[in-house]
């Protein structure tokens, strides 16, 4: 009997699965990417998708969401080169903020593939713009000062045979030198405090020093209109941080209390002990907040009111440095405000020692009997 011999397995066609199979290596390379990652196959079907790439929403089942890179992608299929491009994601839920990609597209193996890398660049694209609104709001405060001083000078040249009127206007120019001051010395602060770096110093502060030394420091301003500065609450009390920041950012609060309140008033400064922590507020007796304002009070250089603002001479930077020397501290800063009822604004700091205890034997006042 004649023995039939087997056919032979004839060559796969261009449909077969070979060209959805990844080259060697892709794979683990994709996995250990920082960047959203995609490979589409011939079909434009997606082969391999990081976790990144369908979190940000990019992918979809199989399919590419994003017309734009799909878009590229062919056009790299076509051309063979490398593109890249920057594109914008809607958000995958609403309220979501669209989200910007750097975009690098390269043709992968030669089976029609592609590579698809997505970059985040979202928050640099919102630290660029920060960046920006922050140097075009130093610029515009600067020029204020500057300008005021560069017109009295002038003035004052003009009326050098009028000692009275180079009296007045000498006094001015001492006013716009020290507002000049006030906001480098500010610019400097923030700029120590809010780039994350630790603070180089940490001790044991006695909260009873920092308040009393914030208040001797705006004693001054309070005394010209006759407001009333008054310790109280928990003696005793520890926090762990550094003394100077945090005159520093109680004298600011302090400082807007006495700006915004009207004469023959009282802002009370009180300290007590909350569980682990320790909290100083700052309450007074002046106009108020709006409550559409109170979200960005703290933001730098905004102001409630800034024709108002700019006459007690405020550099609109004093909340920014409290909130920054609060988080440099492992604490934070709230507000409570009402139009016409005054504000309070509160600093709460982690007590030393993980447990805000007074030392024995002391005096516990209110603020009720402080006021």
């Amino acid at each position: 009997m004649m023995a039939v011999r087997p056919r032979d397995k004839q060559p796969s066609g261009p449909d077969e699965n070979t060209d959805n199979i990844l080259p060697q290596g892709v794979a683990s390379v994709l996995a250990v990417l920082p960047s959203s990652a995609v490979v589409l196959g011939r079909d434009d079907r997606v082969l391999r998708a990081s976790s990144a790439a369908r979190a940000f929403g990019l992918v979809k089942g199989d399919q590419l969401t994003a017309a734009e890179l799909l878009a590229l992608a062919r056009q790299v299929r076509r051309s063979g080169e490398i593109q890249e491009s920057e594109i914008e994601v809607a958000g995958n839920r609403f309220g979501v903020e669209p989200t910007t990609f750097a975009v690098r597209v390269a043709p992968l193996g030669t089976h029609g593939q592609v590579l698809v890398l997505a970059e985040d660049q979202t928050e640099r694209r919102r630290v660029e713009a920060v960046r920006r609104d922050f140097v075009a709001n130093v610029s515009h405060e600067l020029k204020t000062p500057v300008g005021a001083l560069s017109l009295l000078a002038e003035t004052v040249q003009d009326a050098a045979d009028d000692p009275v009127a180079v009296t007045r206007f000498s006094g001015r120019m001492q006013h716009e030198a020290a507002r000049l001051t006030y906001l480098v010395q500010d610019l400097i602060t923030l700029s120590r405090i809010q780039g994350g770096e630790p603070i180089p110093t940490p001790g044991r502060v006695p909260v009873d020093e920092v308040v009393h030394e914030a208040i001797d420091r705006c004693g001054t301003r309070a005394s010209a209109k006759e407001i009333s500065l008054v310790a109280g609450g928990t003696e005793g009390l520890r926090v762990w941080g550094d003394d100077e920041l945090l005159v520093t950012a109680l004298r600011n609060l302090i400082d807007n209390a006495v700006a915004y309140s009207p004469e023959n008033t009282r802002v009370v400064v009180c300290a007590r002990a909350v569980g682990d922590t320790v909290e100083v507020s700052v309450s007074d007796q002046g106009i108020g907040i709006p409550e559409s304002s109170l979200e960005r009070i703290f933001e730098r250089f905004f102001r409630v009111d800034p024709a108002r603002s700019r006459a007690t001479g405020g550099t609109g930077l004093g909340l920014a440095i409290v909130k920054h020397v609060a988080v440099a501290h492992g604490g934070e800063v709230t507000v409570w405000s009402k139009e016409g009822s005054g504000s309070t604004f509160t600093l709460r700091l982690p007590a030393f020692g993980g447990a805000a205890m007074a030392v024995p034997d002391s005096t516990t006042n209110s603020l009720e009997a402080a006021q």
